[in-house]
């Protein structure tokens, strides 16, 4: 998410000083064009303007307590990862005591998305920092939103990666139906898409499942899994039963447990398996769906060459 983001910043015409704890990462940076810092704090020292995409509680903390180790703090820090408002709240008072304002900017959308500039920002805080970065937001997203006071912006991401979790065990269950009903899952996929039941999910993810293929992920289960537990824990704080989402939670542990490197559409393979789609029943679908196809074309009207006399009818 880093990385994509750096480059449309820069794209845009912004300096982009960046840091990654990884050091293959780091030499991806400067590739594009982004100035490496030796640390975080380095980061802050050099900058006005702080983007943080973090994988853990953890590793928010940590950050803030390097940018606050140095002579010179930026002024906004832009905090775009999913995680508890309650850390993110701890983070802000930290930062507050420096001088820094710390605007919950959380994103929604892929690391392929946000490769292609097509994620959205939920920003809340300060709005008078917002204003400032808005510059910045428009040149890595497709759009963003102030949503209001501190943590709205997280609440609006967990409701939206609510519906997510759900859309991408529905996918799954809906093209294994049609698979194991004997369809053919590009033809289910396609068909599906142009009608009513289509979703962003079922384009993003519809095509990994159809041909079984889970890399490289969009979102990998093992960084989707702390998602779910982050968005179950706020549901139950405030009194909110979420059963869909109850429902949804055990196929994704048992994904995960399998190959948490895998994207979530790797559901997928846990319902074709419940459902005993095997390799051998899943190709004589597709034969049957290339045959009905073939049939489709041949009936209609437009496709149809037929010899009358010397005449092409």
């Amino acid at each position: 998410m880093g990385s994509a983001i750096a480059s449309h910043l820069i794209h845009a015409g912004h300096a982009v000083v960046g840091f990654d704890v990884r050091a293959s990462r780091q030499r991806a940076l400067r590739n594009t064009g982004v100035i490496a810092a030796a640390t975080c704090r380095d980061v802050g020292q050099r900058t006005s303007i702080v983007i943080t995409s973090l994988p853990s509680a953890d590793a928010l903390m940590l950050t803030v307590a390097e940018l606050g180790k140095g002579p010179r703090c930026p002024r906004i820090v832009i905090e775009t990862s999913t995680l508890p408002i309650e850390v993110k709240e701890r983070a802000r008072s930290r930062l507050d005591t420096l001088g820094v304002v710390l605007l919950d900017c959380p994103i929604s959308g892929t690391g392929a998305q946000a490769r292609a500039g097509d994620i959205v920002v939920y920003a809340s805080g300060s709005r008078v920092a917002y204003r400032r970065v808005a510059p910045v937001l428009k040149a890595f997203a497709r759009a963003h939103y102030y949503v209001g006071p501190f943590g709205a912006g997280s609440r609006m991401k967990f409701v939206a990666n609510l519906l997510v979790a759900i859309h991408n065990v529905a996918t799954a269950e809906a093209l294994v139906l049609g698979m194991k009903a004997g369809l053919d899952g590009a033809q289910v996929l396609r068909l599906v898409g142009a009608g009513a039941g289509s979703s962003r999910i079922l384009q993003l993810r519809g095509p990994m499942m159809v041909k079984g293929r889970y890399r490289p992920p969009t979102m990998t289960l093992a960084n989707f899994e702390k998602d779910l537990a982050i968005i179950a824990a706020f549901a139950r704080k405030v009194g909110v039963r979420t059963p869909l989402l109850s429902a949804a939670a055990p196929i994704y542990a048992v994904a995960t447990k399998k190959n948490p490197s895998l994207d979530t559409a790797a559901v997928f393979a846990v319902l074709e398996k419940m459902a005993g789609i095997s390799a051998h029943s899943r190709r004589t679908a597709e034969r049957r769906g290339r045959s009905t196809a073939n049939v489709d074309r041949g009936t209609n009207p437009q496709h149809r060459r037929v010899r009358h006399g010397s005449r092409n009818v």
